[in-house]
């Protein structure tokens, strides 16, 4: 995938991972994860300084993420929760048999919050590193999270919804920007961003031409430099029903979409997760179907459908009501209407993308 090097798994990962480096067979490392992976990227940045090479390193880790677990030093720190958060059982995969459980609400976030601070410290160590070699002030750091926190993670939020839904508990996830040559002073922007602007900001920062193909992502220097008050485009998301691909060609042979690394949770049967992908060769009125959203600069419209069923929209300003508690598809009919709009052809450039016409 152009990466020079890597050291993988097939999904998520705990204590004592095991992954496979540059393809190679997969072993165990013996120590919290998120101390794993950052220790591996020192390793690559400290080899680039070597040779005198800018550099550039993806880190995914793999906490916080179910089924939790944590260093004993760092699930001290959290032996006084709440003992009410007991009262409420949460369900999540059992560390013991890889199946499905449930579990008191204080124990599973006493794990969680212990691998949030095992990433937090491992992200420091790569920050001290950077600084200990005169890297600090002109390396670009970009953290976010992925998705909205599940139900076994959290206790309140001033969102609605949750992981695996479209509202903002859902898509709304933290974004932090470091680059002290750049950006010399604290600021806090309110413009929305999605992981789709990394590639032409990085392009751009780097001098990089973009590729020759549709991008959903835009440029965020202008963000960076402070001086941008709103995006240009939306930003969509979209829960494409993907079941229906499974009747069509594979896109990669069976074989090679098997899964290598172990997980603790069991899928289906396996403690290996298989992947598949399938070739999507036209498009037709069943496929936009789904949850999607698209994402404004005031404005949010979501819609949810089922395959043959008809949409449901839902439209809220999330300036003046970030909880989502006012549907205003009746009183803002033309706004509704506009981003019902914008956000179909959206969806058709994503179906086209699919069939590959984009990269013909």
């Amino acid at each position: 995938m152009g990466f020079d090097q890597w050291l993988s798994h097939d999904n998520f990962f705990e204590l004592n991972p095991v992954f496979s480096r540059n393809g190679g067979p997969p072993r165990k490392f013996e120590g919290e994860s998120s101390e794993i992976v950052i220790g591996e990227a020192i390793q690559f940045l400290a080899k680039a300084r070597e040779r005198k090479q800018p550099f550039f390193a993806v880190v995914w880790f793999g906490s916080p993420h179910e089924p939790y677990s944590g260093l004993k030093q760092d699930l001290a720190l959290y032996d006084d929760l709440p003992r009410e958060y007991s009262d409420k059982q949460v369900k999540l995969t059992s560390n013991k048999t890889g199946r499905p459980t449930r579990r008191p609400l204080r124990d599973v976030l006493q794990e969680r919050y212990a691998e949030i601070t095992a990433m937090d410290r491992s992200i420091g160590q790569l920050r001290e590193w950077l600084k200990k070699e005169e890297l600090h002030d002109n390396t670009l750091l970009w953290y976010c999270g992925d998705n909205g926190t599940p139900g076994d993670g959290i206790v309140t939020s001033p969102f609605r919804g949750q992981k695996g839904n479209m509202y903002e508990g859902g898509i709304r996830v933290p974004g932090i920007i470091e680059w002290p040559a750049r950006i010399t002073k604290p600021d806090i922007s309110d413009v929305n961003s999605v992981t789709s602007d990394m590639l032409p900001t990085i392009c751009k920062l780097t001098g990089t031409p973009l590729p020759d193909r549709p991008l959903d992502g835009i440029d965020l220097t202008s963000m960076i430099d402070g001086q941008m008050s709103q995006r240009s485009r939306p930003i969509g998301f979209w829960s494409f029903d993907a079941k229906a691909e499974a009747k069509n060609e594979p896109y990669i042979e069976a074989e090679l979409q098997r899964g290598t690394t172990p997980l603790v949770k069991m899928m289906g049967d396996i403690h290996t997760r298989n992947f598949s992908n399938f070739h999507h060769p036209k498009i037709s009125a069943q496929d936009f179907a789904g949850s999607r959203v698209l994402l404004g600069n005031r404005y949010k419209l979501v819609v949810r459908s089922k395959r043959g069923g008809e949409p449901t929209s839902e439209l809220f300003d999330l300036r003046d009501d970030p909880a989502e508690t006012k549907n205003l598809v009746e009183t803002k009919p033309e706004i509704t209407a506009a981003m019902r709009s914008e956000l179909r052809d959206w969806q058709q450039s994503v179906l086209r993308s699919l069939t590959a016409a984009d990269y013909e």
